[in-house]
């Protein structure tokens, strides 16, 4: 009587056919790969982006907010640097959530490619530390939460700036939408420039701004030392979503008409207006050698940045207004960003079972 070996491990004819190439691999609509099949790379710079982050890991609750505190409760602070802040908080603690919101319910599921999808994984991550930020620093200094979070239904310039999003992440989730079509496509980059290059690109590097002007006073630092490990963290967001915009023209030549540059372009235009409109509110009269004026000025030169890093005509020919602020986030050499810690950063620990 014969044994048939049941164990044999040995890999089969159909398993060799089915290993991959990594040029098999697509950002969108890709039917050849297994999403969940990491390796070959194909998109090294989206690995290396997952890198960046997880060498960027920080937690809001490890930063002192002690001199803050004192601060806070003092008579030292004005009342429209007080009031600047929490506008700032105001902004910051919801729009944190709709990026994160965005990447899980809008974009991640139509990306089709594993690498890029362990980024945005990351990122969710990070946009949840960013959201437990601003409870944090609320906490630390007694406001009132409710305030702070519900600044988005209640602050015209904050609620402008926030329905402009809500309205591209909600086209996406419509019933029936796709990326298979030309015009699908086009939809989903016309989100990714919202987001990537729009709100995490313009809208949140202006109010870092406003934030790290007290902590180059040395005022308020552990809420500017939270802005700067954010700022950090946005800056690979952004990178990231710059190359995966890329990355999606380049495999899909055809959305890139003149005609939808155009629509982008009229997308980062009526953005920008938003934005003058939200620092004429912040700073009505001006404080810490910041007013409105400036402002117009400082977001029309980051816009040109953003615009030339997605093959966009520039538009504005502004100058940057805050020197200072190009030394410390680079503007020019964002690629070069990790080059120069802003402070070092190490952490350490044990579980106990």
């Amino acid at each position: 009587m014969s044994c048939c070996n049941t164990t044999d491990t040995r890999p089969q004819s159909h398993d060799l056919d089915r290993r991959i190439n990594a040029d098999d691999k697509r950002l969108l609509n890709c039917r050849a790969v297994d999403v969940n099949q990491l390796m070959p790379l194909k998109y090294k710079w989206a690995w290396e982006h997952y890198l960046n982050g997880c060498a960027n890991h920080w937690m809001p609750t490890e930063v002192p907010m002690q001199k803050d505190i004192e601060l806070w409760k003092s008579n030292r602070l004005t009342a429209d640097e007080r009031f600047v802040i929490m506008r700032n908080l105001g902004f910051f603690s919801t729009a944190e959530s709709l990026v994160g919101n965005n990447v899980v319910l809008a974009i991640f599921k139509h990306i089709t490619n594993p690498e890029a999808r362990q980024y945005l994984l990351r990122q969710s991550f990070e946009e949840a530390i960013h959201t437990h930020t601003f409870h944090y620093i609320c906490e630390s200094l007694a406001l009132d939460e409710r305030e702070v979070f519900n600044m988005y239904h209640e602050v015209n310039s904050i609620r402008d700036k926030d329905a402009f999003e809500i309205k591209l992440t909600e086209d996406i989730m419509r019933p029936g939408f796709s990326t298979e079509t030309t015009e699908g496509i086009q939809r989903f980059v016309k989100n990714l420039v919202g987001f990537y290059v729009i709100m995490e690109g313009i809208f949140f590097y202006s109010g870092f701004v406003m934030m790290l002007a007290f902590h180059r006073q040395n005022r308020m630092t552990g809420i500017g030392e939270q802005f700067q490990y954010i700022l950090r963290d946005e800056t690979i967001h952004l990178n990231f979503g710059i190359d995966l915009i890329n990355g999606i023209k380049a495999e899909n030549p055809e959305i890139w008409t003149p005609e939808f540059q155009g629509e982008l372009r009229g997308l980062i235009e009526e953005a920008i207006e938003l934005e003058i409109a939200y620092a004429e509110d912040c700073l009505p009269r001006g404080i810490l050698g910041l007013n409105s004026g400036l402002f117009r000025d400082y977001v029309q030169y980051v816009a040109d940045r953003r615009l030339e890093r997605i093959s966009l005509p520039t538009r504005y020919d502004s100058k940057n207004p805050f020197p200072w602020m190009s030394e410390t986030i680079d503007l020019g050499k964002e690629k070069n960003f990790f080059e120069t810690r802003v402070t070092e950063y190490q952490t350490g620990g044990s579980l106990t079972w």
